[in-house]
């Protein structure tokens, strides 16, 4: 079959892109997505994505190579393999970024890309409950909740002690300014996730010019000479081929969209060549500049109801299940990332260098490696965690061979600087520095992880490297920029010395976003496609 365009994934950025192809009815396109619709319970009820991170049929559950900053430790990695991507499993925290991290987009030599530009995109997509402002939108696609007063009572104890450590109170961590201490905007409407399908690809499936195929794990795209022209794939097991006439746009992710490069013979030559693919165009950078957030918890027993004794209890669960059919509101309503911050670790810093994350709920004795929101500890608990904004750690991630469906190696180099190492560590003691307030240190009765022996900065160190983790925001392995030999797309996301082929999705992010990244990633969704158009309009 012969479509104008193909996109490869249907994630936060892909579901963006087939919306806005489609709108005109003038291009037929192809949407492939490698795992099955989103129609499932657990997807659309948001406290659900605890039961689908270790689900294989939604999610491609990758596991990292040994992190030697972490003492050789790998490192789970969920992402999402259903309609919507990794939006679908989320836990659906609304942050745009800060305007510097746009404008230093636009100051590497990405035209366009800097926060004048992005702010637009962000309010034309933007369905916000604050209203329209300068600051958002209002009547767009993509639905942002406020939720303040559902959040659980304990996220006050929080706020009142970061406040008590001088860091303000902020009602919107995506208004004039990041910094500051208070609730987080989740993407959900109506008590339900709002993942990119259901804003964004939901309203465009009933056009006759939209295929969308589940089950498709592309494999290969094709060139005749250096333009791109079709792509390969799998449906439920059987090989197919579709020809794209006007360009194919791979909206598969920072791991996804470099694999299917590679394999397709799109990446550092030596290197395919090792690996017995044929090379098609000697670009080193693809599957390089790979960067993530970090994330590190500090866990405590409470001397005053959480969220455990609401959920532990089987009649806890069915009031909280009752509440949520009966009116869509209550704790499976809600992300468990209920509260949180942004803080300078130094005063001489001009914005914000950690995310501070509060859950009224602790689940220790689960399973390891199990989020197990709905099986919380039987006792009360929270977590507080810190995460560095801007990690100066780089990784890269490779395919192991030609088998399109062997999983890619993916090396992170975690904590492999000193400025890494130290923002963790000035986050520790912070963590501590709020539990020991007159807000929060009456509601602590212990601190059980890291724990008193836990004493010293070589001690804590120590606890970083053995217990942080990923808060899966892998991003930059197709970086955009203007040198083909150090960057994979140019600013309008074009592969460097390949006509056809576009990369939209989050592995195209030179630097990372301060924050989560689901939001940046939809609206890289929508300035990308909207390049695409200006370019094919004036072809």
């Amino acid at each position: 079959m012969e479509y104008d365009f193909i996109v490869v994934g249907a994630g936060s950025a892909g579901c963006v892109v087939a919306n806005r192809l489609t709108e005109s009815g003038r291009h037929r396109v192809l949407l492939l997505e490698a795992g099955p619709s989103d129609r499932q319970p657990w997807i659309q009820i948001p406290i659900g994505y605890g039961k689908t991170f270790y689900n294989p049929r939604v999610n491609w559950m990758y596991m990292t190579e040994p992190v030697p900053g972490f003492g050789d430790r790998t490192n789970y990695w969920p992402r999402g393999k259903v309609l919507g991507g990794s939006s679908s499993i989320n836990a659906m925290v609304y942050i745009r970024g800060q305007p510097e991290d746009f404008d230093a987009w636009e100051a590497l030599g990405n035209r366009g890309w800097g926060w004048k530009n992005i702010l637009a995109v962000y309010r034309l997509i933007e369905d916000h409950a604050f209203g329209e402002s300068e600051d958002h939108g209002a009547g767009g696609a993509l639905h942002v909740t406020d939720i303040t007063s559902e959040a659980h009572p304990l996220c006050s104890a929080f706020i009142a002690a970061a406040n008590a450590l001088g860091l303000p109170p902020n009602r919107d961590f995506n208004g004039k300014s990041q910094e500051g201490v208070g609730y987080y905007q989740i993407t959900t409407r109506d008590g339900l996730r709002m993942s990119s399908s259901r804003a964004f690809l939901r309203p465009a499936m009933g056009r006759p010019n939209l295929k969308v195929e589940t089950m498709a794990q592309a494999t290969r795209i094709r060139f005749e000479g250096v333009r791109a022209t079709s792509v390969d794939y799998l449906r439920h097991g059987m090989a197919q081929q579709a020809s794209a006439r006007r360009g194919i746009v791979l909206c598969a992710g920072a791991v996804n969209s470099p694999q299917l490069l590679q394999l397709s013979g799109i990446g550092h030559a030596a290197f395919l060549k090792s690996r017995g693919i044929d090379v098609v165009c000697d670009r080193g950078a693809v599957g390089q500049n790979l960067q993530d957030h970090l994330c590190y918890d500090h866990v405590y027993r409470a001397r005053q109801p959480t969220l455990n004794d609401e959920l532990f209890t089987l009649w806890g669960k069915a009031k909280a299940a009752m509440r949520y059919a009966l009116f869509r509101k209550g704790p499976l309503a809600l992300s468990v990332n209920q509260a949180g911050g942004f803080l300078r670790t130094r005063p001489e810093l001009s914005r914000p260098d950690l995310q501070l994350y509060f859950m009224p709920l602790s689940y220790e004795k689960a399973e390891p490696g199990k989020r197990a929101l709905l099986k919380p500890d039987p006792f009360p608990g929270f977590v507080m965690s810190a995460s560095p904004c801007r990690p100066t750690s780089r990784g890269h991630l490779e395919i192991r061979s030609n088998d399109p469906l062997a999983s890619p190696a993916i090396y992170p180099n975690y904590l492999s600087t000193d400025h890494d190492v130290e923002e963790l560590l000035a986050g520790a003691r912070y963590l501590r520095r709020l539990a020991a307030t007159s807000a929060l240190a009456p509601i602590v009765a212990e601190e059980l992880k890291p724990g008193a022996a836990a004493a010293t900065d070589d001690d804590l160190i120590a606890d970083i490297r053995s217990r942080s983790y990923s808060v899966f925001h892998p991003c930059g392995t197709c970086r955009m920029g203007p040198d083909p030999g150090t960057t994979v797309v140019d600013e309008r996301l074009r592969v460097h010395g390949i006509d056809g082929l576009r990369v939209i999705d989050a592995s195209i992010f030179p630097t990372i976003p301060s924050g989560n990244l689901n939001g940046p990633s939809i609206a890289v969704g929508a300035r990308g496609v909207d390049l695409l158009l200006e370019d094919t309009d004036n072809a």
